[in-house]
């Protein structure tokens, strides 16, 4: 077959497949025209998940005549005065869009500019336009598609029910309103409420307060701030604590430039920073915004303008992560506020009691059927948690340990140690509440920062067995840990191969005391078995020294003396990152007196 020039036609729409994957691909081109126009407030509609409809509309400057003449045609843009791919300041600069949404489905554009007498429109259908009209509009822009596909049957077979499309503009339109604060935005959907997030105030408060609005209030609360530059580059944004996570990545939202880019670099860099965290199966919430030099990052290298590619990524993500873990070191102290929502929830009463019900004597006259009268029909009372066996009715626990506080503790942030509960959590009271502690968890991640500590400083203190411990495993297990005996000889730990599918322990860190060998290295061997040969040699000593943590710290079921809770509440408050431990999870709730008082309807 001979080499023939493509049809304009074929050409757009094989545009079109690059640019215009789905329609939320259209809402991302059409209200990044919107805010590269200049406006205030875009609504954005849409019916059917965008196939029947999306509706554009902006305030911002609107086009001339000549320029809505030219805006359908392929390549034409108002974005690049001096044809400089390297100093891009705008959202979109290719000119592809509208061309390529008008060859595949029916677009109508209605515009007008301050300086024209009115508005203008234009339609193009399936590649076909029309002639310039005068129209009625005040001002802005207004874009139409409808049918979206309806040129390329084919394209429609691979979209997805209008619910999961519907779902994927709504967070295209999430993303551009973080990345927005001063502009309003508001989303339209058939058969759904609308949704609108009004313009904030600038500065840090008033992005807060946008994605506060997006992302919800355990956000806000529990978020914190960072701010850095250098050469040039700036990166500021707000990260939430490690104890509000999420199962996957989607949480993560990250701007270059005030573009939403989903960029693996910073990806890593996200998860390198929260590394002393989180386990390898829970996700950060964050916003992050990068401000660099235009010339410094290069955004041509997707067709979708997703990707983006730095001339300096190492100092890209050494100031992300140096940002990041000293914002999450400054904080780390703090309780997550879910966990007091959380605690205050179990306790909300699920049901009122009938009106004349008498507690005393329900436990004592069983209905016919078998049910205590205060748990028949919708005459249920009590905690939300109905087998909350801590709580439970009955006899005194021998499990509770109580201890009269002195009066000086109470004014300590985590309080004075008032009881320790089932031999795993320690009560504490303060002046104007009470706090409740993982003890393994709290311990744990004290241990694990004296573990970093001394790694920084002197090193592991070894102490070394009077016999050698010689722990079994499977032969590839031993062989891991025997191949990186030099890195775990820096936390303390000596060991060599004993003969095939066996290690010798030989000294263990002084740090951990009395260790079961034989679970610590088959930990560290599972650990290692999903490491990637790539992985940072810091993150595998961070592995190491949170596996050694938890094994080294006071395990649960252990019963403490008054003296030895309150040396951990202590040891709390003068640890870095103590709010949570080693694998992200909260090591104390704490509950204000009023939030107590609520429960028993004294507020």
């Amino acid at each position: 077959m001979p080499v023939r020039q493509l049809s304009e036609a074929v050409v757009n729409r094989i545009a079109a497949g690059e640019v215009i994957e789905r329609p939320a691909s259209v809402v991302k081109e059409l209200a990044e025209n919107a805010i590269d126009a200049g406006a205030t407030r875009v609504e954005i509609a849409i019916d059917g998940g965008g196939r029947r409809l999306i509706r554009v509309s902006d305030d911002g400057f609107g086009m001339t005549h000549a320029d809505l003449d030219l805006a359908v045609e392929r390549h034409a843009t108002s974005k690049l005065a001096e044809d400089d791919l390297l100093d891009i300041r705008t959202l979109g600069f290719r000119g592809e869009a509208l061309p390529s949404i008008g060859s595949v489905a029916r677009l109508s554009i209605t515009t007008r500019h301050a300086g024209e007498p009115h508005a203008w429109a234009l339609s193009v259908d399936a590649g076909e336009r029309s002639e310039i009209k005068p129209a009625a509009l005040a001002a802005g822009t207004r874009v139409e598609v409808r049918d979206l596909f309806f040129a390329t049957p084919a394209r429609l077979k691979f979209l997805k029910s209008d619910r999961a499309e519907s779902e994927a503009i709504r967070d295209v339109v999430r993303r551009l309103a973080m990345s927005r604060p001063e502009v309003a935005f508001t989303f339209l959907e058939e058969g759904r409420s609308p949704v609108t997030w009004a313009a904030a105030l600038p500065g840090a408060h008033g992005q807060l307060a946008r994605l506060a609005d997006i992302l919800g209030a355990d956000f806000r609360e529990n978020a914190v701030e960072f701010d850095q530059g250098r050469e040039g580059l700036r990166i500021q944004g707000f990260a939430a604590l490690p104890t509000l996570t999420r199962a996957n990545s989607l949480g993560q939202y990250l701007f270059v430039n005030g573009r939403p880019v989903r960029d693996k670099l910073l990806i890593g860099a996200v998860r390198g920073a929260y590394a002393d965290y989180l386990p390898r199966d829970r996700y950060p919430l964050l916003a992050v915004f990068i401000t660099l030099d235009p010339h410094e990052v290069d955004v041509n290298v997707h067709p979708a303008k997703a990707e983006v590619r730095f001339r300096d990524p190492g100092l890209v993500r050494s100031l992300l992560v140096r940002s990041l873990q000293e914002a999450l070191m400054r904080d780390g102290q703090r309780a997550a506020s879910t966990g007091g929502s959380a605690t205050i929830a179990a306790f909300r009463p699920a049901l009122q009691p009938r009106r004349g019900w008498d507690w005393r004597r329900s436990t004592a006259r069983p209905d016919p059927r078998g049910m205590p009268l205060a748990t028949r029909g919708n005459t249920a009372f009590g905690f939300a948690e109905v087998a909350q066996a801590a709580f439970d009715v009955g006899a005194p626990s021998a499990n509770v340990t109580l201890h009269e506080p002195a009066s000086a503790t109470l004014d300590q942030p985590l309080g004075a140690a008032r009881a320790q509960v089932h031999e795993n959590y320690i009560v504490a009271q303060t002046r104007d509440g009470l706090v409740i502690v993982d003890q393994h968890a709290a311990h744990e991640r004290i241990v694990y920062e004296r573990l970093k500590a001394a790694l920084d400083k002197t090193g592991v203190a070894r102490q070394i067995l009077l016999i050698p411990e010689i722990v079994e495993l499977d032969e590839a297990d031993a062989e891991r840990l025997a191949a990186r005996a030099g890195e775990l000889l820096r936390f303390g730990l000596a060991i060599e191969a004993f003969g095939a599918g066996a290690i010798a322990v030989r000294e263990t860190p002084s740090l951990l005391g009395e260790v079961d060998a034989r679970a610590l290295l088959t930990d560290l061997a599972q650990h290692m078995a999903e490491w990637d040969e790539a992985l940072p040699l810091e993150r595998r000593l961070l592995h190491v020294s949170a596996t050694m943590a938890c094994h080294g710290s006071v395990r649960s079921g252990r019963r403490l003396k008054a003296e030895e809770m309150n040396a951990l509440l202590r040891e709390m408050e003068v640890t870095p990152n103590s709010g949570q431990c080693n694998h992200g999870r909260p090591t104390y709730v704490e509950l204000k007196l009023t939030d107590i008082e609520r429960l028993f309807g004294r507020t």
